[in-house]
């Protein structure tokens, strides 16, 4: 064949970041071609799949980065048919997240608590700690703890600890939430959990914290994680209240075009051969973002919400008919974010209509018995009557 699709040689991201628009543009991967065969690495390598080469799903990435900026949002639930991505994009943002706080004790003891609720708010070891000037905080990578469809309620929220009862020694084994605290909890195939696994992640999210009894014992952990959830709807619907509490919900649609859609394989394909060359390609441009993301969280709290986003926001929720207050919440904390990124501290109108679908469907009672199509087309109806 005398003529190839694509070039065969790379073609760099650009790398200059200065705006949420720049951001998204970037983790597009539109400017990406294959990278030459450069043969097997002959190593296995779990390293994800960048976020930055996926092909398509603006939204989708849109609606991660704006989680990973403002946790206050609510986190996301990425909806779609198999093999579209949903999960190599959520476990594509490892690399992009920040920095933070933890406590190192077993328990997730910080000196916070004893601020807020005095010195019996901390284990014994702490509390001892802390008298001496020794609670201290250890900085960290936040990471993706995904949550296996196979886990009981006492994976998810802890049990007694067997190792510590065989030494005479009571103490409750930390579950999945409390290990998530200060990470991002991937649940795959939410729609497939036991009720009462999926209500007790959801009431953790909430709450911040969680506490677990044994008899006499208990133990109290916190829980403050950004959630990601994923679904195919063909496998069974997720119900109302559940779907209510994620921030944003998007949908990961199939690409369409032929020359997209063999650019996703030439991409995956370098990346099969070999993977710790192909993730390198995007280290530069990947810190880049990282770095972006990190200047945005610590913008957020100077961005503040002013009447006329207040007004129009509410005016559209009004008109597409949605109850839960849960859609304010979500609708100006996004976009906050999107300000943030964008390095504004009064959010535009524009920031505001751009995260309104992510916000906002799905987010009627019945919209399970109407088309996403016919939704999508009312929301679009509503925002254009604010369009500039």
């Amino acid at each position: 064949m005398e003529d190839t699709p694509f070039p065969q040689d790379e073609t760099p991201i650009p790398p200059n970041i200065r705006s949420l628009k720049d951001l998204i543009n970037l983790v597009t991967g539109k400017n990406d071609q294959p990278a030459a065969s450069s043969g097997a690495s002959g190593l296995a390598d779990i390293r994800p799949f960048p976020l930055l080469a996926m092909v398509g799903l603006e939204e989708l990435k849109l609606a991660l980065l704006l989680s990973v900026i403002n946790p206050a949002i609510g986190g996301a639930l990425l909806i779609g048919p198999r093999g579209t991505g949903k999960t190599t994009a959520a476990r594509g943002l490892s690399t992009l997240l920040p920095m933070v706080e933890r406590s190192s004790c077993y328990y997730g003891c910080l000196p916070e608590d004893v601020e807020i609720g005095g010195i019996d708010a901390v284990c014994p070891d702490c509390a001892r700690k802390y008298a001496e000037g020794n609670l201290s905080k250890i900085v960290e990578p936040m990471r993706i703890v995904e949550l296996p469809l196979t886990s009981t309620i006492e994976d998810v929220i802890g049990s007694l600890d067997e190792r510590a009862l065989v030494h005479d020694r009571t103490r409750i084994k930390r579950g999945i939430l409390s290990l998530a605290d200060q990470n991002l909890l991937y649940v795959d195939e939410i729609n497939l959990l036991p009720a009462q696994v999926t209500d007790a992640i959801l009431d953790a999210a909430a709450q911040g914290t969680y506490t677990i009894r044994h008899g006499a014992i208990s133990a109290t952990y916190w829980s403050r994680f950004i959630l990601v959830g994923s679904m195919n709807p063909d496998e069974g619907s997720l119900r109302p209240p559940i779907m209510d509490r994620f921030g944003l919900r998007v949908f990961a649609h199939p690409l369409e075009e032929s020359r997209t859609r063999l650019l996703a394989y030439e991409l995956a394909a370098d990346y099969r051969r070999n993977p710790h060359q192909f993730v390198s390609r995007y280290e530069v441009e990947t810190e880049a973002a990282r770095q972006e993301i990190i200047a945005a969280r610590k913008a957020l709290p100077g961005v503040k919400t002013g009447d006329r986003i207040y007004k129009i926001g509410s005016e559209i929720i009004k008109e597409l008919g949605i109850k839960s207050l849960r859609a304010e919440i979500a609708l100006f904390e996004a976009t906050r974010a999107y300000a943030a990124a964008a390095g504004r501290e009064i959010p535009e109108l524009t920031d505001l209509l751009t995260v309104a679908p992510l916000a906002l469907r799905l987010r009627r009672g019945d919209s399970a018995h109407h088309r996403p199509a016919d939704e999508e087309a009312e929301i679009d109806s509503a925002i254009k009557k604010y369009c500039e």
